[in-house]
């Protein structure tokens, strides 16, 4: 049995355009490391965190939450501790608080000897999603735990489909330094949306889902539309409209905003268009003055990887 693990915990996108709270895809080549280890003492602590200040206070860390949403449901006779090297950045946009949740209760799964399925997991990290947004969402941490593409068919009762990732898709993702709190951005949304606009969003989240199955990129470009949500959020976000009529130009199937903001993605066919709409992007920033991180990453399809364990 074990009682280390080492793992790496991606990035995701979310809402993904079309999918808000639904849809999300896990990134391959940014996101956190975790070591969580067994140890006498019960309950869950965080010893160590680097790379960003973040609460160490069990209940106030989203690990430390979802973890304690576990073992509400087992018996176990031990406790845990857990160490995280935090490389996304809180209010980025790509899951920072997802990985985190997601890597915590993956990884006391592992420990335990897997008693919990990959929904269950889930569900226990939305608790860590909940209090860092104050909405218990699915659309992170669910491809950071299953890979690639997931759709949340239904939140009650929870029910997660792993959807197809075509093998040339790839992300690019630009992240301006600036902090979009998810919480800010949900409280700008309107609650109620007109048929006209829901109409064209689920043809577009159809669209998406058959493009992704069917490997048609071209299909994939023309759903990566987003009538509701982008519309509002786009205000927050410098150069937005600047970047994605970039992209596009640049060869980009589709871009929109990641997650709520303030990064933006594109989806591309292959790398070499991947790496052009990177410099398309960083060219529509460099005029704006503002900093940024850029990654460029193929679909995550494994999600959640062990890096090294001990017995």
């Amino acid at each position: 049995m074990m009682n280390e693990i080492k793992i790496f915990c991606p990035a995701t996108i979310a809402n993904v355009s079309c999918g808000f709270d639904v849809l999300g895809l896990a990134l391959d080549t940014v996101g956190d490391e975790m070591t969580i280890r067994k140890v006498e003492k019960k309950g869950v602590r965080i010893t160590k965190i680097i790379g960003q200040d973040l609460p160490l206070e069990t209940h106030k860390n989203v690990a430390g939450v979802a973890a304690l949403a576990l073992l509400a449901e087992t018996d176990t006779l031990f406790g845990f501790e857990i160490e995280i090297d935090k490389r996304i950045k809180p209010g980025s946009g790509i899951g920072s608080s997802a990985a985190s949740a997601a890597g915590a209760v993956w990884a006391l799964n592992e420990l335990l000897g897997k008693p919990f399925n990959t929904t269950d997991l889930v569900r226990f990290a939305m608790e860590g999603e909940r209090l860092a947004t104050g909405v218990a969402h699915a659309d992170n941490v669910a491809p950071a735990l299953f890979g690639g593409f997931t759709l949340v068919r239904s939140y009650e009762p929870l029910d997660v489909i792993r959807i197809h990732t075509p093998d040339a898709l790839f992300a690019t993702v630009i992240h301006p330094q600036i902090e979009v709190k998810t919480s800010d951005a949900r409280e700008i949304l309107k609650t109620t949306v007109s048929l006209k606009d829901a109409i064209k969003q689920w043809g577009n989240v159809g669209g998406l889902i058959s493009g992704l199955y069917t490997e048609d990129y071209d299909l994939i470009g023309r759903s990566l539309e987003d009538h509701i949500i982008e519309p509002i959020r786009s205000i927050l976000i410098p150069a937005f409209d600047a970047v994605k009529q970039q992209s596009i130009k640049a060869g980009a199937l589709g871009c929109g905003i990641s997650g709520s903001g303030p990064s933006i993605f594109a989806l591309s066919k292959g790398k070499e268009t991947a790496l052009k709409v990177a410099e398309a992007m960083k060219n529509a920033y460099d005029k704006v003055g503002i900093d940024y991180d850029i990654h460029v990453s193929k679909v995550n399809k494994e999600g959640i990887k062990t890096l090294g364990s001990r017995q």
